[in-house]
């Protein structure tokens, strides 16, 4: 659970913030009583805007380290959660 101040709590101990953001701690920061913005670390932030891959391009490289049967799962697992139907009627 995120650490919460108000602003002006944050204001007053800035470099007090800064040091347990630094640390690991994540602060929200309220107004009024009301979140309004979340001061994390740097590596959390990164971590939060990397790129990441694709689900298709990540199962792939699963199954290129995993077999299905080792984890516990059948080869034809996923065929039969496709319904063979046409689909629903959709009225544009």
């Amino acid at each position: 659970m995120a650490k919460r101040y108000s602003i002006a709590e944050a204001r007053a101990n800035r470099p007090t913030l800064v040091d347990e953001v630094a640390a690991g701690s994540t602060i929200e920061l309220t107004r009024r009583g009301k979140p309004i913005a979340v001061v994390l670390s740097r590596q959390e932030y990164d971590a939060l805007r990397s790129e990441r891959p694709r689900f298709s391009e990540a199962y792939r490289r699963f199954l290129e380290k995993f077999r299905l049967e080792e984890v516990g799962v059948d080869r034809d697992y996923f065929d039969s959660l496709r319904a063979a139907g046409p689909g629903r009627k959709v009225a544009l």
